[in-house]
């Protein structure tokens, strides 16, 4: 399997290099430094809509392989529609958004680096012609008309993910960036809020039921709330730089639970964090209603309210297992 991958990696090079040299053969460079000027400029403009561009096949041609050329672009090849069924590229095309907002910042903002994307549903002629097989695929191609293996992104001891992207980059481009998580304060608000509206619970329930057993109810529930936080990944997705939500570049809309199964976006952490919360005063209010020596009318009525919140939250805890990994064996109610 590792000689027909180098074979293909081989035989790819050479198709690209002999498409990415051939144009300059016929170049005609009277007009070159207007020409230049004038495609460099379309794609600044791109570039500030959508920091990836995304390319039709006339677009490719025109400012990736045909001549004047002054920069480099990172051409991501993939198939992003909904029947390609390709998994690994909407995890993919979310990294190298992070990668091309990184690189396009405004306070690292380059004209020497463009980032594109070219989807096979769209454009499968660039496909054939550079004879492109596998999705997502990544290439470089340079300012110097030059292409070799290593201007294609291998998967050998790495993996789709924005930081090793941006590494293999600065060493094509010898233009390097650091690289921008997006949205790493969240937590400055909603941690805040949470802590403002237990604390507010807490003073309402003290106040109006001080002598009955919500308050019981309230201390466990905060304790276990607290220990439920603690727990949740926040620290993890601090370390690793996780994004509050991700939108998706292909539709537009936000995201906010990772699709991938080895991935937490911030805000899932908290959708969990709360789910755990709700099957814990159930837990506690069918164990209320057990021990409990009020009427029977209070207890039915917390042994009602537990099985609900047990059974509609515990659902949508693995109904989330189930979104992220498909093979997921167990269900309940909400699937």
């Amino acid at each position: 399997m590792a000689e027909l991958w180098c074979l293909w990696h081989l035989l790819l090079t050479v198709v690209v290099a002999v498409a990415f040299i051939a144009p300059g053969v016929f170049a005609h460079p009277a007009h070159g430094k207007e020409l230049l000027a004038k495609k460099v400029s379309q794609l600044m403009s791109w570039t500030k809509k959508d920091r990836v561009i995304r390319m039709s096949e006339t677009m490719f041609y025109n400012f990736v392989f045909d001549e004047p050329k002054n920069y480099s672009v990172i051409v991501m090849f993939t198939a992003l529609h909904e029947f390609s069924s390709c998994v690994m590229c909407k995890g993919a095309a979310e990294e190298f958004q992070i990668l091309a907002n990184s690189y396009q910042h405004p306070g690292a903002f380059t004209t020497k680096v463009f980032f594109a994307m070219v989807d096979y549903d769209e454009s499968p002629e660039v496909f054939e012609a550079l004879q492109i097989t596998l999705v997502p695929n990544f290439f470089h191609f340079s300012a110097k008309w030059e292409f070799t293996t290593d201007d294609i992104y291998g998967l050998r001891g790495r993996d789709i993910v924005a930081d090793q992207l941006a590494e293999w980059v600065a060493e094509r481009t010898h233009v390097s960036v650091s690289l921008r998580q997006p949205t790493k304060n969240y937590h400055g608000l909603l941690k805040p809020a949470i802590l403002l509206t237990l604390i507010g619970g807490l003073g309402y329930s003290l106040k109006w039921h001080r002598k009955s057993i919500s308050c019981s109810i309230l201390c466990k529930f905060s304790t276990l709330c607290f220990v439920i936080l603690m727990i949740s990944g926040q620290i993890w997705t601090y370390i690793r730089g996780e994004p509050y939500a991700q939108r998706d570049p292909r539709t537009g809309q936000k995201h906010y639970i990772s699709k991938l199964s080895q991935a937490q976006f911030a805000a899932e952490t908290y959708i969990i964090s709360l789910l755990n919360m709700c099957v814990t005063l159930g837990m506690l209010l069918l164990d209320k209603a057990t021990t409990s020596r009020t009427n029977i009318i209070k207890r039915k009525m917390m042994c009602l309210c537990g099985v609900c919140l047990v059974a509609i939250f515990f659902s949508w805890l693995l109904a989330l297992f189930r979104f992220k990994i498909p093979d997921y064996p167990y269900s309940f109610l909400f699937d």
